[in-house]
């Protein structure tokens, strides 16, 4: 047990973990919700449309991951950008970025709209097939998907950014309107008016309108403090938006490369059923692929905004925490997958003598195995992303992305056959594992023995072990200890009196005002994460808790006749401090004070 008079100084701050895990359900519902209606749009098709529609759809399997590698550019490169913005407390420039990044996926959408169109009524998709049957069902199918790509661009820049503001229930209940639309379209279009592969698409094109209008009414009201478009944005945020999300987005280039090769090895060396038998257990397991993109997409927030911030413990902490928590979650999601893999195929074919039948079987059994690895790569993709490793993001992303799928199946697939496929996505996830211990242990000139070493954090990154203190509150009594401890810091540090007088002073009142304020006020259990930072003859005091939005900056103003001192002690800090700034970013309350 936790002597009451003794602060938490974990490594792994209880703050951020459990901020990760409050997050983490939100993000793999908006990752899943593509998932759920390209699965409703698979089972439509194989039910009432027919096999070569399933074929058709393993096709664009390919053209859909550049499609979502676009999105993830403009999503990825706006994202960390604007965290870097929030994290050094710029707010217009987070606006700024936030309009051209909408204003960049509309752009985009309308044009890939036109090809996409122009491809599909002029009947220019030979290179992707040469089935005459099934090409006709693929120029249908783009034709209804060229109507939804606007607001799959848009949207899911929305989605990100309301998880931002704290609002990411809009996004729930968007993307439940989307399933609900897609499902009933799919029933009307499909099943009763018999539209084939063109109403698939048209069904979940006019769901993602719904998903993305939904949201954008909340950025065109006036609770939201960022605005859909600024008046008069500036563009010169482009070439850092491309900067930041095209090497993040090369890999789905990549895959899209990865796609057209596997197929046409599928297609030479094991026929139709192949390919059909890929895209069911692909389809399928875009379900448990969402875990791991929203685990992603949760890691990539709080690694640009704590990149921003310089915030080297919180850094390390993330990718622990992917390690530690993360990567056992996904692998006992796998497990489970393996195990019902028969039940999981006869969802898409019945007949067990049709040899897609027994391919199917055995993707659900491989497949997910290279899903925790591919959970370690894409988080190492992210924080090179966010920390400009150019290097290790392009030698990641063409690794993981083509090279070594395409690779493995091209030097397996005469022999093994079928199984070479999954068995080549596993051989990957092991071979980027170990790409990235190879390329820290050049950086550093040895093998890594912590997590900074393995990340290869610049030295100069942040604040070092000795230039902070961390300190985790969870109780009242364990307040009044916070001015020792700080006191004790900044003695062992050499800081003047004056200012570690005022830093212990300040964390103490600060931390009484949360606990007071915001631990009774719901009967859920917080936390306040503590930072001091000494560093460059710099006292900079950072204080985080998960409690309900408090802004010290409104309670200064509040002036109480019958008692003049109510709030002394935050007009007091406001006085005496020489800059203070409030955030409430991923739901919490961020106060950082500089004396």
């Amino acid at each position: 047990m936790k002597n009451e008079n003794m602060i938490d100084t974990r490594p792994d701050l209880k703050l951020l973990s459990k901020l990760l895990f409050r997050l983490l359900p939100m993000q793999i519902f908006l990752a899943l919700v593509g998932s759920i209606n390209c699965i409703i749009s698979g089972l439509f098709a194989s039910n009432f449309v027919g096999t070569d529609a399933m074929t058709a759809i393993g096709l664009y399997s390919p053209v859909n991951m550049f499609i979502f590698g676009l999105s993830t550019m403009f999503v990825g490169g706006t994202t960390i950008l604007c965290g870097k913005y929030i994290g050094r407390n710029e707010q217009d420039r987070v606006q700024n970025a936030f309009t051209v990044g909408n204003i960049l996926g509309i752009a985009v959408g309308l044009a890939l709209s036109a090809v996409y169109l122009f491809m599909g009524l002029a009947d220019m998709t030979g290179f992707v097939t040469g089935d005459a049957a099934v090409r006709a069902l693929f120029n249908e199918y783009i034709i209804g998907q060229a109507i939804g790509l606007v607001p799959l661009f848009l949207g899911n820049v929305l989605a990100s950014f309301l998880s931002i503001e704290n609002r990411a229930n809009l996004s729930t209940l968007a993307s439940i309107i989307y399933i609900i639309v897609n499902l009933i379209l799919n029933y009307v279009f499909v099943s009763t008016l018999h539209m084939g592969a063109f109403g698939l698409a048209l069904s979940s094109s006019i769901g993602l309108w719904v998903f993305c209008l939904v949201q954008a009414r909340y950025f065109l009201g006036k609770s939201s403090e960022l605005r859909l478009f600024s008046s008069h944005p500036d563009f010169g945020e482009i070439g850092q938006i491309f900067k930041i999300g095209v090497p993040g987005a090369a890999t789905y280039g990549y895959q899209t490369a990865r796609g057209f090769i596997v197929n046409a090895l599928l297609a030479a060396y094991v026929g139709n059923a192949g390919i059909s038998a890929l895209a069911a257990s692909d389809n399928l397991l875009r379900l448990a692929w969402a875990i791991p993109q929203g685990m992603v997409a949760v890691s990539r927030m709080l690694i640009s905004i704590s990149i921003g911030e310089e915030d080297r413990q919180t850094l390390t902490d993330v990718m622990r925490n992917m390690f530690r928590r993360f990567f056992p979650l996904m692998a006992a999601v796998d497990a489970l997958i393996i195990a019902c893999a028969v039940p999981l195929t006869r969802l898409y074919f019945r007949d067990t003598s049709d040899p897609v039948y027994m391919m199917t079987v055995w993707g659900f059994r491989i497949l997910p195995i290279c899903m925790p690895l591919s959970l370690i790569a894409l988080h190492f993709i992210c924080y090179a992303q966010s920390s400009d490793k150019q290097i290790l993001v392009h030698l990641l992303s063409i690794l993981d992305g083509v090279i070594c799928v395409a690779a493995y199946t091209a030097l397996l697939i005469p022999s093994v056959g079928m199984n070479s496929v999954y068995i080549a996505n596993v051989l990957n996830g092991v071979t980027t594992t170990i790409v990235i211990l190879i390329y820290a242990v050049i950086m550093k000139k040895r093998i890594p023995r912590n997590m900074e070493e393995l990340m290869v954090i610049p030295d100069d990154f942040g604040a070092s072990e000795d230039e902070r203190l961390d300190l985790t509150i969870d109780r009242l009594e364990e307040v009044v200890t916070v001015s020792e401890r700080v006191k004790e810091f900044c003695d062992r540090r050499g800081i003047d009196d004056r200012r570690s007088y005022l830093a212990s002073l300040f964390l103490e009142e600060m931390a009484g005002n949360v606990v007071e304020h915001g631990f009774s006020m719901d009967g859920i259990d917080h936390t306040i994460d503590i930072r001091v930072v000494h560093k460059d003859d710099n006292v900079i005091l950072r204080i985080k808790d998960d409690c309900r939005p408090f802004d010290p900056s409104v309670r200064k103003e509040m002036r109480d006749p019958s008692d003049p001192a109510k709030n002394i002690g935050i007009r007091m800090i406001y006085k005496m401090a020489d800059h203070m700034e409030y955030q409430n970013m991923l739901g919490l309350n961020v106060l950082t004070v500089r004396i």
